[in-house]
Order: structure tokens, then C-alpha cells, then sequence
């Protein structure tokens, strides 16, 4: 049984004014009417409000999917039947190809999103790196390296610092550096985590883990590492990391709404310790480490051997080469570069003190 004509409420989207109007089912029950509006039930729309708001389907070439216009029925008999009559009442209509649209508009913010990643940002983290103080380097590489120690564990992951094996690391160092002409002031330290890593921060810091040095079976091997990180220094590779890292990082966490910094800080220092640059930089960095062994008499025996090493070990690549040319290729090319070490790095004591810095 079809429910009796009730006074309702409409507005009719074009003007401010309420007008009070009695509201009844057709005859057929297929619709309802007032004044002279037929508003079929399968093209009514609920609207969030107070009793019953309804909206009426439209086919209008506006955005939204329904006419302005407003109906709005008292909670009474009524309002109970047009919600079990109207079929679609709950229904939440799109334009068609309203898909289409969102489609193509997330489509460009991802190719604007990539531009700026890996076009624009590049560019102006060089800019920056080059436009960088070194004093002011010197001090962003100390954070960093503080930071990584955060990050590498639930404490800080401490600096070895045994005596008998500092000296031998300095030893190593002045052996790579002496009298080349470097820019920056090289500044080595040992890191007591068991990952198989090396890494330099901004500013001449680079940091050896005690994976390497426990990985490692001579001297000769950490100093072809250091000597392929000393490239990257001089070519001010990892200011320019740093920046690119933070960037992406902080532009993502806009994106994923991360307000607290969490992706940023993550993501650094991940991009630090996987040392991701580019393969010309991996390129640059090993032709110096070449020419730098061959000037001080190291040789890059050393290295090839290392490389070949790091080959065989598959799955458990370390970190440092995870994302470097091919091991193989690299120790071919090394072993081109020249022979072994004229003299030894460190002599057999001390090559036992390095490895021991840690205690």
C-alpha cells in the first residue's frame, strides 16, 4: 500500500529560498511527485542531512552526477518507503569516463613525480655539491657518519678504536695519500658491524664495517677498497649522494605523507650504505682507484683478487658491490691495471692489528 502525500521541503539549486511543497508516490509507485517534478525512485540519490535528503540523477554535463536541486522528507512513513522502494538510493554515481580522467591525471603526476626525482633533482643536488664550502661538507659528512651509526643498529654501532690497529689504519692511509695532490684531507675509521661494507660520507670520511676487514685476506685487498672510495671523494660523489638522497626522500615522504621525517632518515642512510651511484661514477671511481694504486706502488692485484672473490660469493654479494658493475669484469680490469704491491702495505703484524681494531 502506497503511503499518503506529505509536506516536504524543496530547494531547488538555483535560488536560496525554502519552498514547502506536499509530496506523494504516483500512482504507479515508480516515482514521486510535487508541484509539477516527477522524480522517478531509480533516480533518486540519498544525500548526507538531516531526515531524508534526496537528489535527483541528472543528465546534465556538469561535474557532479546529480542535479542541484534538494528534497528533503521528514522522518515518517513516507521517508520509510522511499527507502525501500528507491533501488539505488545509497548509490554512488561517476561521470562515465570519470576513471579515464583520474587515470590520466595520477598517469601525469607520476611522470611529474619522475621528472623531478631523476631529472631536476640531480641538477640541483650537483649545483649544491659543487656550490658547497668544504668546511661546511667537512661537518655535513661528520652527521652523516653519526647518523648511519643510529641507523645501522638499536644502539649506536661504536668506532673501533684499539690503538695497535688505528696505527696501522693510518699506516694504510698515508700510504694511499701521501704526496697525490688530494683535495680533501682523508679521514679513516672502522665501524664494529659485521656487515661486508665500506662507504665515504661527504667531506673525506670514509668509513670501513669489520665485515670488510674480516672478508678481506690482506691489506693489499682493503687498501684497492679504499683507494676506489678515495675516487668517489675526490670527485665529490657522495655530497652529491647525499643530496640526491635526501631530496627523493623527503619528496616521497610528502607524497606518502610521512610527517615525521622517518622516511627520509631511512632512506639516507640506506642510499649511503648501498653507496647506489651512478655506473660513469663506478667507472670514474675505479680508474682512479687503478691509477692510485699503480702511483703507490700497491698495485691492483689486490683489488682483482678481491673482486674475484666477491664474484663467487653469489646471493651474499656485500653491500658495497651490490650495486656496482660486474665483480668479474672489474677484476679483469683491475688485473690489466697493473701487478702487485711492490712492498706490502702492512707487514703481517700489523695487517693482524687492523683486522683486530674492534677487540
Amino acid at each position: 500500500m502506497l503511503p499518503g502525500a506529505e509536506e516536504a521541503v524543496f530547494f531547488d539549486g538555483v535560488s536560496a529560498r525554502r519552498q514547502v511543497v506536499m509530496v506523494e508516490p504516483s500512482s504507479d509507485g515508480r516515482a514521486l511527485r510535487f508541484g509539477r517534478e516527477v522524480w522517478p525512485l531509480y533516480r533518486l540519490r540519498r544525500i548526507e542531512g538531516e531526515g531524508l535528503v534526496l537528489a535527483h540523477l541528472t543528465g546534465a554535463g556538469d561535474e557532479l552526477p546529480h542535479d542541484p536541486a534538494r528534497l528533503v522528507l521528514a522522518e515518517g512513513p513516507l521517508a520509510e518507503w522511499v527507502r525501500g522502494a528507491a533501488p539505488a538510493l545509497d548509490r554512488r554515481d561517476l561521470r562515465r569516463g570519470t576513471w579515464g580522467r583520474v587515470a590520466g591525471r595520477v598517469a601525469l603526476a607520476g611522470v611529474a613525480l619522475a621528472a623531478i626525482l631523476f631529472v631536476f633533482l640531480p641538477r640541483i643536488s650537483d649545483l649544491l655539491a659543487d656550490q658547497m664550502p668544504l668546511e661546511q661538507e667537512v661537518a655535513f659528512g661528520d652527521a652523516v657518519v653519526r647518523q648511519v651509526q643510529v641507523w645501522l643498529g638499536d644502539e649506536e654501532v661504536p668506532l673501533c678504536r684499539k690503538p695497535e690497529g688505528l696505527a696501522a689504519l693510518e699506516k694504510m692511509e698515508r700510504r694511499l695519500t701521501e704526496g697525490q695532490g688530494l683535495t680533501y684531507d682523508i679521514e679513516l675509521s672502522v665501524m664494529d658491524h659485521e656487515m661486508v661494507n665500506a662507504f665515504a660520507a661527504p667531506g673525506g670520511r670514509i668509513v670501513i664495517l669489520r665485515g670488510l676487514l674480516d672478508e678481506a685476506e690482506a691489506a693489499e685487498e682493503v687498501a684497492g677498497v679504499l683507494a676506489h672510495e678515495i675516487g668517489h671523494v675526490e670527485a665529490r660523489d657522495p655530497v652529491r649522494l647525499a643530496f640526491r638522497s635526501a631530496g627523493s626522500a623527503g619528496i616521497l615522504a610528502l607524497v606518502l605523507g610521512d610527517v615525521t621525517g622517518g622516511a627520509v632518515i631511512g632512506l639516507l642512510g640506506d642510499h649511503l650504505l648501498s653507496a647506489s651511484y651512478t655506473r660513469e661514477a663506478e667507472a670514474a671511481a675505479d680508474e682512479f682507484a687503478f691509477a692510485l694504486l699503480a702511483r703507490t706502488s700497491v698495485g691492483t692485484e689486490g683489488l682483482a683478487a678481491f673482486f674475484e672473490r666477491i664474484e663467487g660469493m653469489g646471493g651474499d654479494l656485500p653491500e658495497i658491490l651490490s650495486t656496482h658493475p660486474a665483480s668479474g669484469n672489474r677484476a679483469e680490469a683491475a688485473r690489466g691495471a697493473g701487478g702487485g704491491a711492490v712492498e706490502p702495505v702492512l707487514t703481517a703484524a700489523e695487517w693482524e692489528a687492523l683486522r683486530g681494531i674492534c677487540g
